[in-house]
């Protein structure tokens, strides 16, 4: 008669832990969630291995099984947001052309129509821009 029953040293610790810390929700929500998915990310192995550790009773195999374990792990790493690009950026040339026509008309009713849209970040359409390359020809 074969019975091959895989050995589950994390479940072992965690039982352990268990009976050592019978109060402690850290231990108790790391059996609860190792029962449910079957198995703990790299920092909460830790945290079972700093727990374990601190256990007079428990095997120094399991814990050195369990930190084979933890080294086997890939280390996740948080790369840092790239920076945010402006999602509008104002057309240099149509704010030199609204300039240069109000510095000799600041009364021109379409252009100051024009600088307020260009003002609040609002695209300038190609006719619009056409409108004040001709007011600009216009003045000269």
């Amino acid at each position: 008669m074969n019975t091959n029953k895989k050995i589950d040293i994390i479940n072992d610790l965690l039982e352990d832990c268990i009976l050592a810390y019978p109060v402690s929700s850290f231990v108790i929500s790391l059996y609860k969630q190792y029962q449910q998915r079957g198995s703990l990310s790299k920092k909460q192995l830790q945290g079972l291995h700093s727990k374990a550790s601190k256990i007079k009773d428990v095997s120094v195999s399991k814990l050195g099984t369990l930190e084979a374990i933890i080294k086997r792990m890939p280390t996740r790493y948080k790369s840092e947001l790239p920076p945010r690009a402006p999602l509008f950026e104002k057309d240099k040339e149509a704010g030199m052309l609204m300039e240069t026509i109000l510095a000799r008309y600041p009364q021109h009713k379409r252009v100051l129509f024009l600088k307020a849209k260009y003002e609040n970040n609002e695209l300038l359409s190609s006719n619009e821009i056409s409108e004040l390359k001709k007011f600009k020809q216009l003045i000269k």
